[in-house]
């Protein structure tokens, strides 16, 4: 490896150009931390709590309409906080100096792509958890429709593949909640390849559906249809519906999940011991992901929910 590690005096060796490439090169690779919004918690240690304000839309108090003698009409709108215990992850792989030495392979960037693998995964499982507790659950009908509730909990079996049917369904009611688009233009959908195939194969019989001079903008983008990107990602394992019709999905806007990060995900190498002897190389990270909206004490604030599950449940996984 090219890079120097350098001792840091805390137990461990470093090497901060090295971890900003590998974490750089982890980026592309990412499906729902992707779609989260980061706060910085920096000076916070394992254990402890972060918290961040979040910020509701403005409450309809009636016309804004201004007669000439008349002042000028107020509202408000309503201050959450969100909190976080924030958490340390991280894994390591050992190796000896015999086999670096003697390998045909060049072992530490072998070891740090592994690595890369595995952080990726273990970070799009955190956001998902975070993604998955939304209060927002769709059932689908095999007529299209949706029946939506907010309670966190399915109201039911999903009794249909996904069709661009629910697809307008589901883009409508996101539109109807009033909750922001992603990009300025377009909603999003995560979901497995098999979850959206179906509608693919719907969309290619009907028109194609990725416009000419249409980019790419996120990771994983599949096509577009009704104002909504579709992303696949198989780093989250499949939810095994007993039903076998379809998989768990995501729809959102903007304002989803939050990421706090204290020490963002770094690659750490261990201090040689037994005269040089025993090695290995670690990624290590310092954070936590939360839900942005799911607050469920009131009928204004399930109004702030941003994510719509496509659910079902007999869900197995």
């Amino acid at each position: 490896m090219a890079q120097l590690w350098a001792d840091t005096g805390q137990g461990y060796m470093a090497s901060d150009i090295l971890s900003e490439k590998w974490r750089t090169s982890l980026q592309p690779l990412t499906r729902f931390r992707q779609f989260c919004d980061v706060e910085e918690a920096v000076g916070k240690g394992k254990g402890e709590k972060f918290t961040w304000k979040i910020f509701g839309d403005t409450v309809d108090t009636g016309s804004r309409e201004l007669q000439e003698t008349e002042e000028m009409p107020t509202t408000s709108f309503p201050i959450m906080g969100g909190e976080v215990v924030m958490t340390e992850y991280g894994i390591s792989i050992p190796h000896s100096l015999k086999y670096e030495a003697m390998s045909t392979f060049a072992v530490p960037e072998i070891i740090t792509k592994t690595l890369k693998n595995d952080a990726n995964r273990q970070f799009d499982n955190l956001a998902h958890a975070a993604f998955d507790s939304t209060i927002l659950q769709a059932i689908g009908a095999a007529s299209g429709a949706i029946a939506l509730s907010d309670d966190a909990t399915p109201g039911g079996t999903n009794s249909a593949a996904m069709s661009k049917d629910h697809i307008k369904t589901i883009r409508d009611t996101m539109e109807e909640r009033n909750i922001p688009v992603f990009d300025g233009e377009d909603y999003v959908g995560i979901m497995r390849p098999s979850t959206i195939r179906p509608v693919v194969d719907d969309l290619e019989a009907v028109f194609q559906y990725v416009d000419e001079g249409y980019k790419r903008i996120v990771n994983g983008e599949r096509g577009r249809y009704e104002g909504v990107r579709f992303v696949t990602q198989t780093n989250v394992a499949s939810e095994a519906w007993t039903s076998g019709l379809s998989d768990a999905a995501y729809f959102f806007g903007a304002d989803t999940v939050t990421e706090a990060i204290a020490i963002p995900e770094e690659l750490r190498g261990k201090i040689p011991s037994d005269f040089g002897r025993s090695m290995g190389i670690a990624w290590y990270y310092l954070g936590a992901f939360a839900i942005t909206h799911a607050d469920q004490t009131t009928t204004e604030s399930k109004a702030q929910a941003r994510i719509i599950k496509w659910t079902s449940d007999d869900a197995t996984a």
